[in-house]
């Protein structure tokens, strides 16, 4: 009876466990942000696109460029910034997907006897990741936000990370929380300069 007890705890412990190490093996997109130090963000009220975003295609603005510009448009104005036809602001996009080998990481569990001084003592447990290779579309988005009179950029954010076909297919979905997570890496409002500290 004990014994029973004794494998359905154990078996209830490797299931939380692997549990544990899939959301430890698991990763989303790596976010950098890169701000100029001698730009005074406290000046900057409004903001634009450029003309030509680094997203479109020829002389034709893309589904991308279009579901960009609004969610960039929604986390600039949860800031202060306002649109305006000469900003003090201008923002550009730049996005590309390529195809790679990717290694990954997966729950891997064995189970062998334990040897102690009196000879062979009970089952010994182990977990780690297990290393496996796949081809993946590995998508990079970066936001650029320029000041429009000066001309040089003043902030930059960039996302990597891996990109299902299933989000390639439905811009206008999977963008917005991607430039959400880019937008938590910029402490800035209009008008008043630093009002939080990045996020890691």
């Amino acid at each position: 009876m004990e014994m029973r007890k004794s494998g359905r705890w154990a078996a209830v412990m490797a299931a939380l466990v692997a549990t544990a190490m899939l959301a430890g093996c698991a990763s989303g997109p790596t976010v950098r942000a890169t701000a100029d130090p001698a730009a005074d963000f406290g000046t900057y009220r409004t903001y634009g696109f450029v003309e030509r975003t680094g997203t479109d295609r020829g002389d034709y603005s893309t589904i991308v460029s279009r579901a960009l510009k609004a969610a960039v448009a929604v986390e600039m104005e949860k800031r202060g910034y306002r649109a305006a036809e000469n900003p003090d602001l201008l923002v550009n996009f730049q996005a590309n997907v390529r195809r790679k080998q990717e290694l990954s990481s997966v729950p891997a569990a064995g189970m062998g006897l334990r040897s102690g001084y009196y000879g062979i003592e009970g089952p010994l447990f182990g977990y780690g990741c297990l290393e496996t290779a796949r081809d993946v579309n590995e998508g990079t988005l970066n936001i650029d936000i320029v000041d429009r009179v000066r001309k040089q950029s003043v902030w930059e954010g960039v996302a990597l990370g891996e990109v299902s076909e299933a989000k390639l297919r439905t811009p206008e979905v999977s963008l917005p929380p991607l430039v959400e997570r880019i937008f938590a890496h910029y402490p800035y409002a209009a008008g008043r300069g630093t009002v939080a500290a990045p996020q890691p």
